[in-house]
């Protein structure tokens, strides 16, 4: 799978307002309420990925989560990522 051109990415952020570019990566960073809802947002973010067969770098403090996601054997950002950002902003609207 090809990286996004940097016009096919500017797109994508405009879909994903929540996300930036970090270093390369796609990043969120989300605040939970306590410990155990960040856990289980993160539970059920790892179904998500699973099933898409794609995993993010997930870095948990207390209750923020960061998320980096990024195609590594495609060396850059990919519709892949773009596509998984999509379903975790998701994920996070039916919390």
């Amino acid at each position: 799978m090809p990286q996004l051109s940097g016009t096919e990415l500017a797109k994508a952020l405009e879909q994903l307002p929540n996300w930036r570019v970090e270093d390369g990566t796609l990043v969120r960073e989300m605040v939970f309420g306590s410990f155990p809802d960040a856990i289980r947002f993160v539970q059920q973010l790892a179904a998500i990925a699973e099933e898409a067969q794609h995993h993010p770098d997930i870095d948990i403090r207390y209750t923020r989560v960061r998320l980096g996601l990024v195609t590594h054997d495609a060396g850059g950002i990919t519709e892949k990522d773009a596509g998984l950002a999509s379903k975790i902003d998701g994920l996070v609207r039916i919390r």
